[in-house]
């Protein structure tokens, strides 16, 4: 369900053996298509679509999952002004950033 102001993450999650992966992007996001040269990314409602979660709720996700895939600027900058994720892994097709996060456990 889309939020009231159209500014929600909108948030899919999967466990697997005790892994938690969350694909996350900006809800206004889902369903569009950006390209780049030969690169073409659709983000689809099957691969980011569960639910729309606030700014308090994405950033819990992002701190506790162990593989998060990340796509818009709200999305992005949440991770990388948290210490999340870090800056120069960002990658921008059609204006549209993207970055992925594995945590590795030692």
């Amino acid at each position: 369900m889309p939020s009231a102001n159209g500014k929600g993450f909108s948030v899919r999650t999967a466990e697997f053996k005790g892994t938690i992966l969350v694909n996350m992007c900006d809800e206004e996001l889902v369903g569009r298509t950006v390209a780049e040269g030969e690169l073409k990314v659709h983000l689809s409602k099957e691969f980011y679509s569960g639910e729309v979660v606030d700014t308090g709720e994405a950033l819990r996700l992002i701190r506790t999952c162990s593989i998060v895939n990340l796509a818009g600027s709200r999305s992005v900058s949440l991770a990388v002004e948290n210490k999340v994720g870090a800056p120069e892994a960002v990658r921008e097709i059609d204006e549209v950033p993207f970055l992925m996060i594995y945590k590795f456990a030692g």
